[in-house]
Order: structure tokens, then sequence, then C-alpha cells
């Protein structure tokens, strides 16, 4: 076991004939901000899915926290202390956003909605609002997801993962498909958390990855190529290669 926050081991994911992951093995010790970037294709969702627990890996083993985890559910997961955003929206568009942070902090509890607020439940409203806050969402509590923009529920997503107060939380692409301006919103939101989450990111936008990151995973074709500092990620010529489409050896 390691003490790691987070120890991947001889990672291998197949479906049928397609190798979706081979040999990936990763570090993440606690407090750390990690990178994992990489060209559509390379592996990194299917990473991300074999770390929360949404199907097992074909061969390797996850330790989280210093506990075997590889045959464990999402569930249990999420109950240790891990949250993950997805690529796409999972937010119900007719929740208000303190209504669809709230779930999340109930739903992590194991509670459930009950017609008679007791102290607790109002002790879970006050950190889905601090959680909005800590987002910069908090000023459209009352408005439904449905009705914010594509970035605005990017901070809610974000949001529903921070009020879980996990200890590792994955994020998915958060900047996919923003503006520059949401782009620099979010990185910053990133940027003022705490050390005392460990974050890992996957992000297509490698200026962004570059920006949040301590350490940085370069992923092709389901394996770990490069891994570096920003700065050792920037000056690496495979790096540049693969973002250009130059691939490997070519």
């Amino acid at each position: 076991m390691t003490n790691a926050g987070l120890a991947l081991r001889d990672i291998g994911v197949r479906f049928g004939g397609l190798v979706a992951l081979e040999g990936v093995s990763l570090d993440v010790p606690p407090g750390t901000v990690v990178g994992v970037i990489g060209p559509n294709g390379a592996g990194k969702t299917t990473l991300f899915n074999v770390i929360c627990g949404d199907f097992p890996p074909t061969s390797g083993a996850v330790e989280l926290f210093g506990r075997n985890v590889t045959q464990a559910p999402a569930r249990t997961r999420a109950k240790m202390g891990l949250a993950r955003t997805y690529q796409q929206s999972r937010l119900f568009a007719g929740l208000s956003v303190e209504d669809s942070i709230y779930l999340s902090i109930v739903g992590v509890r194991g509670g459930h909605l009950r017609p008679v607020v007791l102290k607790r439940d109002a002790e879970m409203r006050d950190r889905a609002r601090e959680a909005a806050r800590r987002v910069a969402i908090d000023h459209k509590l009352s408005e439904t997801v449905g009705s914010l923009s594509h970035g605005e529920q990017r901070q809610v997503a974000l949001g529903v993962a921070l009020a879980a107060e996990p200890q590792l939380m994955m994020l998915d692409e958060p900047c996919s498909g923003l503006s520059r301006g949401e782009r620099q919103l979010l990185t910053d939101l990133l940027l003022a958390l705490g050390r005392e989450l460990t974050l890992i990111v996957i992000e297509h936008d490698m200026d962004v990855a570059l920006r949040v990151a301590e350490q940085v995973t370069m992923m092709h074709d389901g394996r770990v190529i490069v891994e570096g500092t920003p700065d050792e990620i920037r000056a690496n010529e495979l790096v540049h290669d693969l973002y250009l489409g130059r691939g490997i050896g070519k």
C-alpha cells in the first residue's frame, strides 16, 4: 500500500479487442494538483471512469487513501471522499442552483428529502450556499440550472462536487465549450481552491492545464507517454508533436 491520495498500478482496460488503457501507473500525493492531458481518444476519460469506480479495470489495481478499491463501487469511493465532474452535464435542468448543490450533499450523506426541516437539513443548506459562493454562482441560487449559460452550469457542477467536501476531486474537461472569459474565471476558481484538496484535472486545453497543475501526465493511445512539471511539458517536443498531430515516431 501507499500513502498517496491516489495510486494506480499497471491499469489496463480492454473492450473486446480494443485496448483503451495499457500499463497506466500514477501516484498522486495528497494536496497535489495533477493535470492529465492528451489528444482526443488518448484514454483520459476511461482513466477517470476507472478511478471513480464507474467500471473496473481489466488488470491492475486502484488504491485510494491507502486502501485497495479496485473492485469497490463508485458509491463507496464517494463516501471515502472522492468526487468528480463529467464532460457532459449531469445536472437536472429543472432544479434550482441551491437545490442541485444541496441534493449532492444529501446523496453523499445517504440522506433523503423530508417534509419537516431538521437542524441537519439547515446545516446542509448552509453548506450548499457556501459551495455556491466558492464557485461564484451564489448570486443565482434560486434560478433553475436550465436557465443558466453553459459556463454557469460548469460552475454549478464544480459547486456540486465541492459541496460533498471531498478529499480528492476529479474534473473531466471543466473548460470544454467555454468562452475565453469563462475559461479564465473557471481557471481562477480552481487556483483558489485550498491545498487540503487533491485535484486531478483532465483538460484538452493545454494552456489551462499547465496553468492549474503542479504535475502533468500526458497520455496517448491509452498509455502514459510523458510526465513532468508544467515547464518540462512546455519544453517537450513530443508533447508538441502529439498536439500538432504528427504522432509518435513520425
